[in-house]
């Protein structure tokens, strides 16, 4: 048979067993069943291709992706494909989530190589881990002058047999040019002319319209509104909060949010906000329900800490395990159909309602006759609907109701209702890997919003989530790792893990004064500096005795999540605050000088960083509580604290009437720091100096504007 042929049958019916059954990823145990012989990442798998010669076929992905379903469906379980792909290639599976190492490496590859990237991220590269072939979704027979998965394999196979010297030279090209990145020294010192540069471009790129940076796809991005809503507390510019406030109010009435179960899903596919990919990631829940917690702080609008509300809501009941931490994901897909879970057809609502609250229903989230989601493939309505509201610009003559109480109480008995209807249907499947950087977000905004919004439900939840990671996922010697699933925890942490889970701490310290949280913080900074820090500035994403892929990254990217350099600065300029310890003020400036030409080249496209820097060029404040953490006077002036926006803030709690509390050890400076007659004080320090301390709430508030 010729070398494009579709292989030997018996290949197809026999198919060598495969060797993910093993593994603990949701993702990979999706492909436990596939006529491939997939391998997990590991050296078995690249001394067996070494051993016979082969290239290795390296497809990466996680478990509610969408189009990962797609190629699996296509490409994965047909005999066919199968068969050259265990012919010629030794093939390896990986989950993005649990190896964001490899993920990170190999994605900046295809991105170099392609210009694009995205999953599911194809790579073919040699036995020592050079990448000399990279793609996305590749579909199964060549289609709209995409090649396909029949046609390419044994192409790559001819050239790795007849031309190998090509690959060899592009396989060296590629690492050259990551290694290249990795080299860069230092820039100069920061200034806070990038804070202005960065909000220019954002103005740039904001969609005046809709709301949201760019066009389509439309990503949530929560980085960027942190930082516009500091940049409004810096300057006073209006347009800044306005660019926050319409992105807000434009996702929470989009379709991309759930408005019958509450949630994001992870992107728009238009400029709209209307059709959603439907995966629903913990990390967006985590910071996009800190954005509205804060756009509630800056601003007092009560939708904003509704959504948050709801945020947490569903996070609470559909993604916490049993022992209180945070599972990863939910699907796109239910019965292998993108988003048919969350979608209804105009008559659907007949029957489960009475003809006026359907009416009222119809008309309040805005539904079709013909449905008003469109294929994204075909372009064609579906007779589908997604629910959404009008945007919030539409006055009496838009095409949503204007609802007064009576009417937004039907609605919300009718959503109800319709929730409960929906939970019969076959749900999206659950990733339940528990993974600490995602963990140590949602822990941040728990806390975040616990205390800002008096809710303690909230702080109990982020306190039960950090005991588990703290007890459940580190080595004996203390270091963190980055996976929990199935009894079991495992892979080392990431930069990502030890500078989310800070965040994480920092936050449930401000939120309920337990110093132990902050001493936990301090003590992963420890690590975080000596396995993860470069000499020449910025923390590499691996540590130090980490599995060496091709390069050490070190980067400030920012995707859909922030970059962990970005919090980690932060982290560090927060802890030197609340601790008075400089050298942690020192080493965040350092790294903060490490990626200066990628701020100055591009501001806009690291927001968090922004955020951070923010803070770096404050005027930053310390305010140190004393009283009695359980007196009403201790807590009120916490809660005017907690509830405003104070960006450039931190909070110490002292105890009173204890000669030594720890946190006097943590932070040296409050050792001297009495009660004034015996009443809850406040000492508002700014500039190294500490003004007259307080018990008047008006007067504490009114140090911190001034």
């Amino acid at each position: 048979m010729p070398s494009s042929g579709m292989g030997d049958p018996r290949a197809a019916a026999c198919p060598p067993p495969n060797r993910l059954s093993g593994e603990k990823s949701p993702y990979l145990l999706q492909h436990a069943t596939n006529p491939v012989d997939w391998r997990p990442w590991g050296e078995e798998a690249f001394a067996e291709a070494a051993r016979q010669d082969k290239p290795i076929f390296l497809s990466i992905g996680y478990s509610t992706c969408h189009w990962c379903h797609v190629m699996a469906h296509e490409s994965f379980e047909d005999p066919a494909v199968a068969a050259l792909m265990n012919r010629h290639f030794i093939n390896i599976k990986v989950d993005r989530e649990e190896r964001p190492d490899i993920d990170g490496i190999y994605m900046a590859a295809c991105q170099m190589m392609t210009g694009r990237g995205g999953w599911p991220l194809t790579i073919i590269m040699t036995a020592d881990k050079r990448p000399f072939y990279a793609a996305t979704y590749i579909p199964r027979q060549d289609r709209f002058g995409q090649i396909g998965m029949l046609a390419l394999l044994p192409r790559i196979d001819e050239i790795w047999r007849n031309r190998r010297q090509d690959i060899v030279d592009k396989a060296e090209e590629v690492v050259a040019a990551l290694r290249a990145g990795r080299e860069a020294p230092p820039g100069a010192a920061p200034r806070t002319e990038s804070l202005d540069a960065a909000f220019d471009q954002l103005a740039r790129l904001f969609d005046g319209t809709n709301g949201g940076f760019g066009s389509r796809p439309k990503f949530p991005t929560p980085q960027n509104l942190l930082f516009l809503l500091r940049y409004w507390k810096r300057t006073g510019n209006r347009y800044a909060l306005g660019m926050a406030e319409a992105t807000l109010q434009a996702m929470r009435r989009g379709g991309i949010y759930d408005q019958i179960g509450f949630g994001f899903h992870r992107y728009s596919v238009d400029p709209h906000w209307l059709v959603p990919h439907f995966e629903k990631m913990l990390y967006d829940q985590a910071m996009l329900a800190y954005a509205y917690t804060e756009a509630f702080q800056a601003t007092g609008e009560k939708t904003y800490a509704d959504t948050a509300r709801e945020v947490f809501s569903y996070v609470l009941t559909r993604m916490t395990s049993p022992e209180g931490a945070f599972y990863s994901a939910e699907d796109a897909d239910s019965e292998g159909e993108e988003g048919k879970f969350y979608l209804w057809r105009w008559e659907d609502v007949d029957g489960i309602l009475d003809e006026a609250d359907a009416d009222l229903f119809r008309r309040t989230f805005r539904f079709e006759k013909t449905g008003n989601f469109t294929d994204e493939l075909t372009g064609r309505k579906t007779g589908m609907n997604i629910p959404h509201l009008a945007p919030a610009t539409e006055g009496a003559g838009g095409t949503s109701p204007i609802i007064d109480p009576e009417s937004e109480a039907r609605v919300e008995r009718a959503r109800q209702t319709l929730f409960a209807v929906r939970q019969r249907r076959v749900p999206p499947q659950k990733d339940d890997k528990i993974l600490t950087d995602w963990n140590g977000l949602m822990i941040a905004s728990l806390a975040k919003a616990g205390a800002c919004l008096d809710e303690p439900a909230y702080i109990d939840a982020a306190q039960r989530a950090a005991a588990f990671i703290l007890g459940r996922m580190r080595r004996p010697d203390g270091a963190l790792l980055h996976r929990f699933r199935d009894g079991e925890a495992g892979i080392a942490g990431t930069l990502d893990d030890y500078a989310f889970f800070t965040l994480a701490l920092i936050e449930l310290y401000e939120a309920n004064g337990e110093s132990s949280y902050l001493e936990e913080a301090l003590a992963l900074t420890c690590v975080l500096m000596t396995a993860f820090k470069d000499p020449r500035g910025g923390f590499f994403f691996t540590p130090r005795d980490g599995e060496e892929i091709l390069v050490r990254q070190k980067e400030i990217f920012e995707g859909a999540m922030p970059s962990g350099n970005a919090v980690a600065v932060w982290n560090l300029l927060r802890l030197g605050r609340m601790t008075g310890e400089t050298t942690l003020l020192d080493e965040a400036w350092d790294a903060a000088k490490a990626f200066d030409r990628d701020l100055r080249q591009s501001p806009g496209a690291y927001a968090q960083f922004m955020v951070a820097l923010d803070f770096a060029f404050g005027p930053a404040r310390e305010v140190v509580v004393v009283g009695d953490p359980a007196a009403e006077d201790t807590r009120a002036l916490l809660r005017a604290l907690r509830s405003r926006f104070l960006p450039r803030t931190v909070v110490i709690l002292r105890p009173a009437g204890e000669a030594s509390p720890p946190i006097c050890r943590l932070a040296p400076y409050t050792r001297d720091m009495p009660c004034i007659d015996g009443r809850a004080t406040a000492y508002v320090c700014t500039g190294n100096a500490c003004l007259k301390p307080t018990t008047d709430l008006r007067t504490m508030l009114a140090a911190i504007d001034a």
